[in-house]
């Protein structure tokens, strides 16, 4: 069951953490993102503060030819760029969450933003929903 607030899309997947991430990379490589980056959230603060945090990955996703459309219509736009998508830990379940395309572009109100940010919804959500099927 997908949530949505107006910021980020939240979906629960019953496969363990790793699991999680290796069918993520799969789903999202079909849909046609890389990974530019990763964040492992919680082994940095657990070095840089001492701190346990449950556990969570930030893959950072891009879609080239979509990035390079937003790009060209509004360079800013590289500010919100690589899409995050998170796999971590609540509770005893796993969850994977990204931005909601659709508050992006809200903020920057464009033409061809909302055209991008529309395409780009569609395959963050069929990569999620991939890997969240039971």
């Amino acid at each position: 069951m997908e949530t949505a607030s107006h910021y980020a899309i939240v979906v629960p997947v019953h496969t363990s953490f790793d699991a999680t991430v290796e069918a993520l990379r799969v789903s999202l490589a079909a849909q046609g993102f890389g990974i530019l980056c990763e964040i492992d959230v919680s082994a940095t603060l657990k070095k840089k503060l001492d701190v346990e945090h449950p556990r969570t990955l930030i893959l950072g996703a891009c879609n080239p030819p979509l990035a390079l459309r937003a790009l060209t219509a509004v360079p800013d736009i590289a500010t919100l760029l690589p899409c995050n998508v998170v796999v971590r830990m609540q509770g005893d379940r796993v969850e994977i969450a990204t931005i909601n395309p659709a508050a992006m572009a809200q903020m920057i109100q464009h033409p061809e933003i909302d055209a991008v940010a529309q395409e780009v919804d569609k395959r963050l959500r069929a990569a999620l929903d991939a890997v969240a099927a039971p």
